[in-house]
C-alpha cells in the first residue's frame, strides 16, 4: 500500500501500473493490489520477451496470458473491484485476433513488444543481455548502433495494421467499441478437437462461463478509481502554499518553512519534490527550498526528492527514508535536549536510501537494517548501521562512524564505504565475496572522509563527529575503506584510458569493452 502511495506522490498525474505474472492465484493478488490503489493491472504470460532469460525459465516459467486475464477479470468482478482498474494484456500479441481474444477475456489495454521490435529490425538473436545486438537495437556499442535502420514510421504502420485487423474481427462479432468487447466470453467458442486427444480432454468452462459471475461485461470506470486523498498531505496543505511565490519565480530565492510532522505522514516531501523537478529540472542550487520538520518522519520520508530541496528532521524517522533520493539533501538529528547517546540509538528505520541515485544524507544516530541498499550515487554519513548495510550498492559514498551489523557489503559492486573500526573486528561482519578492506591512506580518500565528517558535524551538531575531527590523526588509522574488486579494477582501466587522451565518457566505454574482452 505505502509503496503505491510513494509512486502516486512522485507523479500525481500518472496511473499506477502493477505487473503480475500469469500464474494460478493471480486473481487474488490482483484483488489485493486493486484495493491498495493500483489503476492498471498488467497480466504478463510466459510468451514473448527477448529470450535473454535462462532457457529453463523460457520453457517452464509462467502460464499463458489467457488464463491470467480470465482469472484476474473474474476475481475482480466477484470482489466488486473491476471498475476501479484497467486490465492490460501483455505477452507476444501479434495480431488483431490476439487483441480481440484478450478483450473478450477481460482486458481493455494491450502491450506490444515483440511485434514493434521486429518492425524496427530485430532478428530475434536473443543476445540482448550480451551487448552484441547485430541490428544495433539493444546495445551501447557505438559501432553496432550505426547498424540501426529503424524508423518511427515502421511502428506506426505496424499499429495501424493491428488496429485494422482488430476492427475487422469486431465487425464480424457485431461490436463497435473495445469496451463492448471486454468480458464478452459468450462470443468465444472452443475449437472442436479429435476425441481422445489431449486438447479434447481440456475443460474451459471455468474460463468462459464462471457461474459466480453474472455479468462479465464490466470494465474500468474513472469515477471508481481509488482516492489517495493527496490533498490532505502536508505537502499539499502547507508546502505548496508556502512555496507558491518561489514556484512562480523563474529563479526562486532560498526560502525556509518550519512545521510539525507525524509518522502517519507518508512520503513527506515527495509531492513538493515532484513539482520542483517539473518546473526547474535539475537546475536549482542546494538548499533553495529548505523544510525544517519537528517530530516523527513517516514511511518514505523524503522519497525521490530532487536537487534544490533540503529536508531537515529534528526527531526520528520510519523505514525507507530517502528512498530513491535524486539529488536532494536529508539531515536527521535528535532534539538538542535528548538525553540518550546519539551514536548508540537508532534514529531512522530500515532500508534507508533504498535505490538512491544522487544527493546527500547526514544522520546523527544509528540506522536500521539494509542501509543504502542498491544505492547508486548518493553520499551518506551515519553513526552506525544494522545488518546488511550497503547491500547491492553500485555507486556513491557511505561513511559509518560506528558499529555495523553482519553481512555488510553483500553483493556490493560499486561505490566506496569508509567504516570506523575501533574494535578491530569489522572484518568479521563484512561479506568479503565482492569487496576488499583497505586502510584509508590515499590523500584523496583522506580528504574526502574528513570533508564529509566536517559537513556532518556542521549540519547535525554530532558530538561523535566532532570528537573524531578534533583528533582526526588518531582516528584515521581505525577507518577501513570497503572497495569492490571489480569497481576498483574498472576505475584503474578508466584512468589508463584517460591517460591516453580519451574524454570521460569515451574512456568509460573503451574501459568497459577492454574489461569484457579480457574476461
Amino acid at each position: 500500500m505505502y509503496k503505491r502511495q510513494d509512486l502516486k506522490c512522485s507523479n500525481r498525474k500518472a496511473a499506477i501500473n502493477v505487473k503480475l505474472v500469469s500464474e494460478a492465484g493471480v486473481g487474488t493478488i490482483a484483488a489485493g493490489v486493486a484495493k491498495a490503489g493500483a489503476e492498471v493491472i498488467l497480466i504478463s504470460g510466459f510468451d514473448g520477451g527477448t529470450g535473454a532469460a535462462p532457457r529453463n525459465s523460457i520453457h517452464n516459467a509462467g502460464l499463458p496470458w489467457e488464463l491470467g486475464i480470465a482469472e484476474a477479470h473474474q476475481c475482480l468482478i466477484m470482489n466488486g473491484l473491476r471498475s476501479r482498474v484497467r486490465i492490460e494484456a501483455d505477452s507476444k500479441l501479434m495480431s488483431g485476433r490476439d487483441v480481440a481474444i484478450a478483450a473478450l477475456l477481460g482486458a481493455e489495454e494491450f502491450g506490444f513488444g515483440t511485434g514493434p521490435l521486429v518492425a524496427m529490425g530485430c532478428v530475434m538473436m536473443r543476445v540482448c543481455n550480451l551487448d552484441t545486438c547485430p541490428m544495433g537495437i539493444c546495445t551501447q556499442n557505438p559501432e553496432l548502433r550505426k547498424r540501426f535502420k529503424g524508423k518511427p514510421e515502421y511502428i506506426m504502420n505496424f499499429m495501424r495494421f493491428m488496429a485494422e485487423d482488430l476492427r475487422e474481427y469486431m465487425a464480424k462479432l457485431g461490436v463497435r467499441t473495445v469496451d463492448e468487447l471486454v468480458g464478452r466470453t459468450d462470443l468465444l467458442k472452443v475449437k472442436a478437437a479429435p476425441a481422445g486427444s489431449r486438447a479434447g480432454e481440456m475443460d474451459l468452462t471455468a474460463l468462459l462461463q464462471n457461474p459466480l459471475v453474472e455479468n462479465s461485461n464490466v470494465h474500468f470506470n474513472a469515477k471508481d478509481v481509488y482516492n489517495f486523498q493527496l490533498e490532505k498531505t502536508p505537502d499539499m496543505r502547507i508546502l505548496m502554499k508556502k512555496f507558491k511565490k518561489s514556484f512562480d519565480s523563474a529563479e526562486p530565492k532560498p526560502s525556509t518553512v518550519t512545521l510539525d510532522v507525524g509518522n502517519t505522514d507518508r512520503a513527506f516531501g515527495t509531492i513538493i519534490g515532484s513539482e520542483i523537478t517539473a518546473r526547474f529540472g535539475n537546475t536549482l542550487p542546494d538548499d533553495t527550498f529548505h523544510v525544517v520538520c519537528h517530530g516523527y518522519g513517516g514511511q518514505s520520508f523524503g522519497a525521490f526528492i530532487p536537487k534544490g530541496l533540503t529536508l531537515e528532521l529534528v526527531g526520528d524517522a520510519n523505514d525507507y527514508i530517502g528512498k530513491g533520493l535524486s539529488g536532494g539533501k536529508l539531515v536527521v538529528y535528535p532534539p538538542k535536549d535528548a538525553a540518550f547517546d546519539r551514536s548508540e540509538n537508532i534514529v531512522i528505520g530500515n532500508v534507508a536510501l533504498y535505490g538512491a541515485t544522487g544527493g546527500t544524507a547526514f544522520i546523527n544516530g544509528v540506522a536500521g537494517e539494509r542501509f543504502c541498499v542498491r544505492n547508486s550515487g548518493a553520499t551518506a554519513v551515519v553513526e552506525g548501521v544494522g545488518d546488511h548495510g550497503c547491500e547491492y550498492m553500485t555507486g556513491g559514498t557511505v561513511v559509518v562512524l560506528g558499529q555495523t551489523g553482519k553481512n555488510f557489503a553483500a553483493g556490493m559492486t560499486g561505490g566506496i564505504a569508509y567504516v570506523l573500526d575501533e574494535n578491530w573486528d569489522f572484518y568479521q561482519r563484512v561479506n568479503k565475496e565482492t569487496v576488499s578492506l583497505e586502510p584509508v591512506e590515499h590523500k584523496y580518500d583522506v580528504a574526502t572522509l574528513k570533508e564529509l565528517i566536517r559537513e556532518h558535524v556542521e549540519l547535525t551538531g554530532s558530538p561523535r563527529g566532532k570528537e573524531i575531527l578534533d583528533d582526526f590523526s588518531e582516528f584515521l588509522p581505525k577507518f577501513k575503506k570497503v572497495l569492490p574488486y571489480d569497481y576498483d579494477h574498472m576505475l584503474r582501466v578508466i584512468a589508463s584510458m584517460e591517460e591516453r587522451g580519451l574524454d570521460g565518457e569515451q574512456a568509460q566505454i573503451e574501459a568497459f569493452y577492454a574489461v569484457q574482452k579480457n574476461k
